[in-house]
C-alpha cells in the first residue's frame, strides 16, 4: 500500500456527493446535516459567517472530501492546511507513518499538505465550489455563509517562492486560473443534475476565494523572521491575519506544573523550545505593531491560539522521537496563553482558537468572545466529522458583533480548566479498548462491550429492554448467562464499560448500573415465572463452595436439567462477597436475591458442610464435582521487623463486628489492588481510627486497582503514600525505602529505583493486602496435580483438572478473579459437564435511524432509560473506522442480501495516518486490513493489502488478491473467493460506482 493520496477529480467529487445523497441522505458517509439560518450571521473579514467554527488545519482540510464533509455538518470556518515550499513526496517522506494517535490527548507527527502544493491548492478550489453548490441544493445555508483561510509556513524565503506566490495569488483571486474555470466550466455543462442550483446561481461563484492567512512558524523561528512574513502578507499581498503562537510563551515552569497537576506528569519535555522559540516580552511589542499596521490599512489582525506543543515520544505512541501534543491536554494549556494575551491587550486583541477545543468548552469560547473556532482532535474520534453539527447548535446567537475579549471570562475559562474532568487525565492510564482478535474481511460489526465481558452477556440487548421499560425481559436476557444479577450490579469489575466505544465521546455507558435497574424492577416477576426444571440428565454434580463461582455452577447446572447440590461451609451464600466485602460496597439483602434463584432453581444448598474428602462424594454416587473454594491462603509480606494483619482476615472482621475493632488510631494498608482499596476504606471507617495511609512502591497510575476504587478510595479520605518500599514496623512506625519513578522500558512502563532515602509513617496496624493464594494443599490431598506455582493444572476449555470429573471455578483457579470471571469460568465448566451448549444469545433490534441519530452526538445524560439511550448500537452498526477517518477512506457499503453494512477500504484516499486503527474495536488496523479498493493494477502490486481493483465494472470483472493469492474474477465463474465477497465486489460495481477512478 502507499501512502500517497490520489485526489479525485471534480467531475468524480460532484458526481459521488449527488449520489450518495440522493441513495441514502448522506455527504461522504456524514449523517447529520446542520441548515444554517441567516439570523445567526456573524461577519468577519467583511465576509458572512454563518457559524464561528470549523476544521483546523490538519488532517480535515487536506483533500476536498473532507472539507465538504466539514460543511455539511457545519463548519464554515475552514482553516486550510498549511502548505510551504516542502511538499509531495519530499515532505512525505519525512513523516512517519502513522503519524495520528487520537484514542485519548491526541498526538501526530505531521504537520502541513502532503500534497504538491499545486495539487492542494486544486483541492481547495475543488471544495469551494463543491461547498457553494451543495449550500443551496441541499438547503444547507447561504452560498456565501462560509470561509477559507489560508495556513501559510514556514519561513519568508518559502512564502515568497514562486510555487508559494502563486497559490497565494491564485487563492485571493482565481478567476482565471485552470481549475477555477474547469470545475465551472463542468458545472455549467450539468447544471441538469441540481434541481435547486440555477446556471445563474453558477456563475455568481466568486473567484475571490481566501482574503485571509493564518501564519505557521516552526519552531525556533526568530521574531524578527515573524514579524517580516506578517508585513508582507499585510502590507503587499493585503490579507487580514493571524498568527499562530505557540504555548511556549507561557514559559517551561508554568507549562511544566499545569501538565503535573492534570495528571499529565508522564507527557515528557524539556525546555529546550520554550528557549528557543518566540518569548513573551519579544512578543507583546510585535502583535502591537502589526495591530497598528493592520488598523492603519483597515485590515483585521489576531493571533491564532495555538500551535503545536512539541513533546517526546517515551511510550511508543507514534514511530518518531518528538511529536505534537493536542487534545484535552493542549486545552488548558492554550486557554491559558489565551488568558494572558486577553489581559495584555485589554481584550482588545482578536483571538482565533484551537487547542483543545471540543463540546464542552465551546460555546463558553466564543461566548467570552474568542472565535472563529477550528477543532481537530474531537473530529478524529468516534462520531467524527457528525461532532461538528452539535457543537455548532450551541453557538446559534443572534446579532453579534465582535466587539473584543471578554479577560474575565477567559481567565475564568483558564482557572476552571485545570480542574475540569473532561480535561483532567484520568487517574489510571486507559484500559486497552481492543479485542484480541483479527477484523474479518466481512462482517466484522461486533458489540465491545459483549465481547469483553468474560461471560459475553447480551449487554445491547438489555440496555435496549431496560430503556424500554421491559425490565422481566431484560432480567431474562441477563440471567440466560449470569445468575448473580444484584451482585454483578453491584459489585462486578465491569470490563465491558472499559471497552464501550462511549468513552471515546465521554464516559461509558452505565452499563452495570443499568443491570441493576433491571435487577431492581424485574426481580419479583422473573422469580414468579421460575420453576424448578425437571431432572433430565444423567448423574448428579456437588458444588464445593457457595460464593460467586459455585453458586453459578450449581445454577447452570440445574437448570439444565442435572440434579445438583452445593456444600457451603458457613451458614450463608455469597463467599468473600457475603462474608468479607464490605456492607457499604453490597449488602446482605441483594446477595440474598441472587442466592434465592438457586432455590428457585431447586439447587439442593447444605450449609455449614466442609468438603475435604472427595472420594466421600464419588462413593455417594456424585458423577461431576466442581471446586470453587476460593483463593484461602492468604498472601505473605515479609518485614524486616513486625507482622502485618491479612486483609482478607481485617476485612471478615470489620465485616462481623461492624466496624468495632481496636486497631489504633494510624493504620497503614501495604497494596494497590482493589482488595488494598476496600481494606483502606474500612480501616478509615473502623472506630477510632483518624489516619488511613495506603502505602505502593509506584505512583497511583500504576496500581493495579480499578480506577472506580482508587477514585473511591480517595472520596473516602484514604491517605495514598506513593513510591515507598515497607521495610520494617518497630515502635509504632512503619519504616519505608522512598523510591522513583525510572526510565520508560521498551513495553512504555516506568520501573522504580531507590533514592536512599527513608520515610517513617505513624503505624498502629499494618495490614497487607498483596493477594491470595490457592489452596495447594487442599488440591495436592484431594489428588489433583498443580505447577510450580501450585496452581492445579487444567484444561482451559473445560476446567477440568487432572482427577477426572473435577471441575475448577472462581478464584481458587488462577488466585483471586472478578465476581464475572468466577462465572465465566462456571460456565465452561457446566457446559463440559453436560457435554452440551447451555446458554443462547440474544441480539438486540438495530433501528438505523436511531443509531446514527446518537453518533457525533455528545451526552451528558447518565439516568436510568436515558443512560441505556446512550448505547450506540455498536453489534448492529460500528463503523467507527469510517467516522474517524479524515480522508473518508473507509467505506460503509450496503450490500443486497446481507445484513450487516461492510466495510471497504479505499487505497487511494489513504495517506496511512493509522487513526482508524485507534478505534477499531478488533486488534487490527482498517487501512491494512480490510479488504481494499484499488484505482488500478500498479497501486495493487504496491499494497500486500487483500482487496481488489475493478477492470471491467459492467462484466463485474476484477483483479482480486485473497489469502494472498491474485486471480482475475468474473461474476459468474467458479471460484474460491468466498459468495460475500463476491457479492461486495458487485454491489461496488453496480451501485457505488463512483468509488471508481
Amino acid at each position: 500500500m502507499s501512502d500517497i493520496m490520489r485526489p479525485m477529480s471534480f467531475e468524480q467529487l460532484l458526481n459521488w456527493t449527488l449520489t450518495e445523497y440522493k441513495k441514502n441522505g448522506t455527504v461522504f458517509g456524514e449523517h447529520h446535516p446542520y441548515h444554517a439560518d441567516s439570523k445567526y450571521n456573524r461577519t468577519i473579514f467583511e465576509r458572512p459567517l454563518e457559524t464561528p467554527a470549523g476544521p483546523a488545519a490538519g488532517p480535515h482540510t487536506q483533500l476536498a472530501q473532507n472539507i465538504v464533509a466539514a460543511y455539511y455538518t457545519g463548519s464554515r470556518f475552514f482553516e486550510l492546511k498549511t502548505v510551504q515550499i516542502m511538499d509531495g513526496e519530499e515532505l512525505s517522506a519525512c513523516v512517519n507513518k502513522p503519524c495520528i494517535k487520537a484514542d485519548d490527548e491526541c498526538y501526530n507527527c505531521e504537520w502541513s499538505t502532503e500534497l504538491y502544493v499545486p495539487q492542494a491548492m486544486e483541492e481547495y478550489i475543488k471544495a469551494w465550489f463543491l461547498c457553494k453548490v451543495i449550500a443551496k441544493e441541499f438547503e444547507l445555508g447561504s452560498m456565501d455563509g462560509f470561509q477559507f483561510n489560508i495556513s501559510v509556513g514556514y519561513d519568508l524565503a518559502g512564502i515568497k517562492s514562486e510555487k508559494i506566490d502563486n497559490f497565494l495569488n491564485t487563492m485571493q483571486h482565481a478567476q482565471d486560473s485552470d481549475i477555477f474555470n474547469s470545475c465551472k466550466e463542468y458545472l455549467m455543462g450539468h447544471a441538469d443534475l441540481f434541481e435547486k442550483v440555477t446556471k445563474e446561481d453558477i456563475e455568481s461563484i466568486s473567484g475571490d476565494i481566501c482574503n485571509s492567512v493564518t501564519i505557521s512558524t516552526l519552531h525556533g523561528c526568530p521574531p524578527q523572521e515573524i514579524e517580516r512574513i506578517a508585513m508582507y502578507l499585510i502590507t503587499e499581498k493585503g490579507f487580514h491575519t493571524f498568527i499562530k503562537c505557540n504555548p511556549t510563551l507561557l514559559g517551561y515552569e508554568f507549562a511544566r506544573k499545569i501538565m503535573d497537576e492534570m495528571g499529565y506528569d508522564y507527557v515528557a519535555f524539556g525546555d529546550f523550545h520554550f528557549k528557543d522559540d518566540l518569548q513573551y516580552e519579544d512578543a507583546v511589542p510585535m502583535l502591537t505593531r502589526l495591530m497598528k499596521v493592520c488598523e492603519e490599512r483597515n485590515l483585521e489582525f489576531g493571533v491564532k491560539i495555538t500551535n503545536t506543543f512539541p513533546v517526546d515520544v517515551k511510550q511508543n505512541e507514534l514511530p518518531s522521537e518528538e511529536m505534537y501534543m493536542s487534545g484535552k491536554s493542549l486545552y488548558p494549556l492554550s486557554i491559558s496563553l489565551a488568558a494572558k494575551l486577553t489581559e495584555e491587550f485589554d481584550g482588545k486583541l482578536r483571538i482565533s482558537y484551537s487547542g483543545g477545543a471540543d463540546y464542552h468548552n465551546i460555546k463558553e469560547i466564543v461566548d467570552a468572545g474568542i472565535w472563529p473556532v477550528t477543532v481537530a482532535t474531537t473530529l478524529l474520534k468516534p462520531g467524527g466529522y457528525d461532532r461538528m453539527s452539535q457543537m455548532v447548535s450551541l453557538l446559534e446567537k443572534e446579532n453579534v458583533v465582535f466587539t473584543g475579549v471578554d479577560p474575565k471570562a477567559v481567565r475564568k475559562l483558564a482557572d476552571d480548566a485545570r480542574t475540569n474532568p473532561h480535561h483532567v487525565k484520568a487517574v489510571k492510564p486507559l484500559p486497552s479498548r481492543k479485542m484480541k482478535k483479527q477484523v474479518p474481511l466481512l462482517d466484522c460489526f461486533v458489540a465491545p462491550c459483549k465481547e469483553g465481558c468474560p461471560i459475553h452477556q447480551d449487554i445491547p440487548a438489555y440496555l435496549q429492554l431496560v430503556k424500554a421499560g421491559r425490565y422481566e425481559e431484560a432480567m431474562k436476557v441477563i440471567t440466560e448467562k449470569n445468575p448473580l444479577p444484584f451482585i454483578t450490579g453491584t459489585i462486578c469489575a465491569h470490563p465491558c464499560m472499559s471497552k464501550c466505544t462511549r468513552n471515546f465521546y465521554e464516559e461509558s455507558v452505565y452499563i452495570r448500573g443499568m443491570k441493576l435497574i433491571a435487577a431492581e424492577n424485574g426481580y419479583d416477576a422473573l422469580t414468579d415465572s421460575l420453576t424448578a426444571p425437571a431432572v433430565t440428565k444423567s448423574g448428579k454434580a456437588a458444588v464445593i463452595g457457595g460464593g460467586p463461582a459455585g453458586m453459578a455452577a450449581a445454577y447452570f447446572l440445574r437448570r439444565a436439567g442435572m440434579e445438583t447440590t452445593l456444600f457451603e461451609k458457613t451458614d450463608a451464600l455469597g463467599g468473600v462477597v457475603r462474608h468479607v466485602i464490605p456492607g457499604f460496597r453490597i449488602s446482605d439483602s441483594a446477595i440474598d436475591k441472587d442466592a434465592a434463584l438457586l432455590e428457585k432453581m431447586g439447587v439442593n444448598i447444605c450449609f455449614n458442610t466442609e468438603i475435604t474428602d472427595l472420594d466421600m462424594l464419588k462413593n455417594a454416587g456424585y458423577t461431576a464435582v466442581v471446586l470453587a473454594v476460593g483463593a484461602s491462603e492468604p498472601g505473605v509480606l515479609k518485614l524486616e521487623k513486625g507482622e502485618p494483619i491479612n486483609a482478607l482476615e481485617f476485612l471478615s472482621d470489620f465485616k462481623a463486628k461492624d466496624g468495632n475493632l481496636d486497631i489504633g488510631k494510624n493504620v497503614v494498608i501495604i497494596g494497590g489492588g482493589n482488595t488494598a482499596m476496600d481494606t483502606a476504606r474500612a480501616a478509615k471507617r473502623t472506630k477510632g481510627v483518624e489516619h488511613a495511609y495506603l502505602v505502593y512502591r509506584r505512583t497511583k497510575r500504576y496500581m493495579p486497582a480499578d480506577e472506580e476504587e482508587l477514585v473511591m478510595a480517595v472520596d473516602d479520605g484514604v491517605e495514598f503514600m506513593e513510591l515507598l518500599s515497607p521495610v520494617k514496623l518497630e515502635d509504632g512506625k512503619l519504616l519505608c525505602k522512598v523510591m522513583k519513578l525510572g526510565d520508560y522500558d521498551a513495553s512504555g512502563r516506568r520501573g522504580v529505583v531507590e533514592t536512599g532515602e527513608e520515610k517513617e509513617i505513624p503505624a498502629d496496624t499494618v495490614i497487607a493486602a498483596v493477594g491470595e493464594r490457592v489452596p495447594t494443599a487442599f488440591y495436592e490431598s484431594c489428588g489433583i496435580n498443580v505447577n510450580e506455582r501450585g496452581r492445579a493444572i487444567v484444561n482451559e476449555e473445560t476446567c477440568e483438572t487432572s482427577r477426572a470429573g473435577v471441575y475448577l471455578a472462581g478464584d481458587g483457579l488462577g488466585g483471586p478473579a472478578t465476581v464475572v470471571e468466577g462465572i465465566s469460568d462456571a460456565l465452561r465448566a457446566a457446559q463440559a459437564i453436560l457435554g452440551e451448549t447451555l446458554v443462547r444469545d440474544f441480539e438486540p433490534e438495530t433501528d438505523e435511524d436511531t443509531i446514527y441519530g446518537r453518533k457525533g452526538n455528545i451526552s451528558d445524560k447518565k439516568d436510568g432509560g436515558e443512560e441505556s439511550g446512550r448505547c450506540l448500537g455498536c453489534s448492529g452498526i460500528c463503523e467507527n473506522c469510517v467516522e474517524v477517518c479524515p480522508n473518508r477512506a473507509n467505506i460503509s457499503i450496503r450490500v443486497p442480501g446481507m445484513e450487516k453494512h461492510q466495510i471497504i477500504h479505499v487505497d487511494y484516499m489513504c495517506n496511512e495516518c493509522g487513526n482508524c486503527k485507534s478505534f477499531c474495536p478488533y486488534d487490527s488496523a482498517p487501512y491494512l486490513d480490510k479488504f481494499t479498493l484499488f484505482a488500478d493494477e500498479k497501486d495493487m502490486e504496491d499494497s500486500r493489502n487483500q482487496g481488489f481493483t475493478v477492470l471491467d465494472k459492467d462484466q463485474v470483472k476484477c483483479k482480486v488478491r485473497f489469502f494472498g493469492e491474485t486471480y482475475i474474477w468474473t461474476k459468474g465463474e467458479e471460484t474460491r473467493i468466498p459468495d460475500g465477497l463476491q457479492k461486495l465486489m458487485e454491489t461496488v460495481c453496480k451501485e457505488y460506482a463512483y468509488l471508481l477512478r
